[in-house]
């Protein structure tokens, strides 16, 4: 097995890369770029060994550890830490027996898909299957099939992970418990989780897809989305984006230069119920485009169908409870048609299975929150200060219906601020979670993610 060096790195079995050399650059820059930053070193480890070697070599150098799969959730700067690259840990071995995968660290969702299908069972992913499923999972995880069996961490059996001292540990109910509890939502603050066996789920398939309307009928889409989320049983999940589409040819003919208000719904339950329970959706009025349908569980990625193309990226999002009238025009005033938002909104359905303690408690924050509402826009250089302005207005404007948490998954590079993270998490969580990061990272190894910081009594 070929051992490899850097003059300043560690011996690890995969490359070790420094600015300049081969492959940095790719290992470096994720699906966010919205951190143009430039590791001293990039370890792109071949097995959990070389996670081991490149964390004892950080916390010898004084360094701080990043760890990046797909890049989708950048949040501070590595700029001259070290940067471990978990893309090649991405084996997946499925038990149909047991309704379980157990998924490494490198995994995007859709390998998991592709894998499971077959079987007849699906995993807790969300809506963009290129996504890590072991980021998504330890900051909770939010997708298609929570409102019905919860948040993707609920149903973690054992996580497999690094932890600041080099070790290699396995982290269950029985077996590190107060770890294997931080791991799940506390996001990378613990360690680096190199693999994780995950519940299955019996759903084939889905009525789902999306409803495309018109700029002129979002008043009404919207005011009847929040009344129709009211009532409908928790096998339906759902979203609405507001989004004003560019001009551009990669864009659908239909939506293409329109502000579009667009449902997605996700149900799972029998097709026929699902139709019947999106009639008063579809009664708003003609849509652009119509895509709700009986689909196999393994395309769930098209009812967002997310684009997959690196891109950098501003982005903020709060906790709400209830939608009344005045919260939805009040939405409608700072990101609708007539806005001129420079962002796109979107509200995502929480409640149900969300909702509920987990069979093995986590840190998973939120489980008040009715609603989420989630806010990105496109970055150009030197457009940072513009975009956060925007972000504040609409933010301050929705205060009064916001629970005053987040979700950790969906921050943004101004979100790294030690208050801000603390609002992912329930109060009674947050001194727990501080003791369980000065038991297993006392000298914050892992303080490049969202960071929370270890208790000093």
């Amino acid at each position: 097995m070929p051992v490899h060096t850097h003059t300043t790195g560690p011996t690890t079995t995969g490359p070790v890369l420094a600015p300049g050399d081969p492959g940095y650059d790719a290992e470096r820059l994720g699906y966010n770029l919205a951190l143009d930053h430039r590791p001293a070193l990039v370890v792109k480890a071949h097995g959990p060994e070389d996670v081991g070697a490149a964390v004892r070599y950080a916390a010898d150098a004084g360094l701080g550890v990043a760890v990046q799969a797909t890049g989708h959730g950048v949040s501070r700067s590595a700029q001259g830490q070290l940067m471990i690259s978990t893309r090649g840990l991405n084996e997946v071995r499925v038990d149909p027996g047991a309704r379980t995968a157990t998924v490494g660290a490198g995994t995007r969702w859709q390998e998991v898909l592709d894998l499971t299908a077959p079987h007849g069972l699906a995993p807790l992913n969300g809506s963009n299957p290129g996504v890590g499923a072991v980021g998504y999972t330890v900051g909770g995880g939010m997708g298609l099939l929570g409102r019905r069996y919860g948040y993707a961490a609920d149903h973690v059996r054992h996580m497999d992970v690094v932890t600041a001292d080099g070790r290699l540990r396995r982290a269950d109910a029985e077996h590190e418990p107060d770890l294997f509890w931080a791991l799940r939502g506390g996001k990378g603050n613990f360690g680096v989780v190199v693999a994780m066996e995950i519940d299955l789920f019996p759903v084939t398939e889905l009525y789902g897809g999306g409803l495309y309307f018109d700029g002129a009928r979002t008043a009404d889409a919207l005011h009847a989305y929040a009344r129709w989320t009211a009532a409908v049983p928790e096998e339906m999940s759902s979203s609405v984006q507001l989004i004003r589409y560019p001009d551009l040819p990669v864009v659908p003919a239909e939506l293409r230069g329109r502000f579009v208000t667009h449902i997605r719904v996700a149900w799972c339950g029998d097709p026929a119920e699902g139709e019947r329970l999106v009639r008063p959706l579809r009664a708003v009025g003609p849509s652009l485009k119509d895509t709700v349908g009986r689909m196999p569980y393994r395309d769930v990625g098209s009812i967002h169908h997310e684009p997959s193309a690196p891109v950098a990226v501003y982005d903020r999002n709060t906790a709400l409870g209830p939608l009344p009238p005045e919260a939805v025009d009040t939405l409608l005033e700072l990101a609708g048609p007539e806005s001129g938002a420079p962002y796109f909104a979107e509200l995502r359905h929480h409640g149900g299975a969300y909702a509920r303690p987990p069979r093995v408690p986590n840190a998973v924050g939120g489980r008040d929150a009715q609603f989420m509402l989630f806010t990105t826009s496109l970055l150009e250089p030197g457009g940072t200060a513009a975009a956060r302005a925007a972000h504040d207005r609409l933010y301050d404007g929705m205060r009064p219906w916001s629970t005053g948490g987040a979700f950790v998954n969906f921050f943004g590079v101004d979100d790294t601020d030690p208050a801000t993270v603390l609002t992912a998490y329930a109060p009674a969580d947050r001194p727990r979670l501080a003791r369980v990061k000065a038991a297993y990272d006392p000298g914050n190894l892992f303080r490049i993610t969202y960071a929370v910081e270890p208790a000093t009594d």
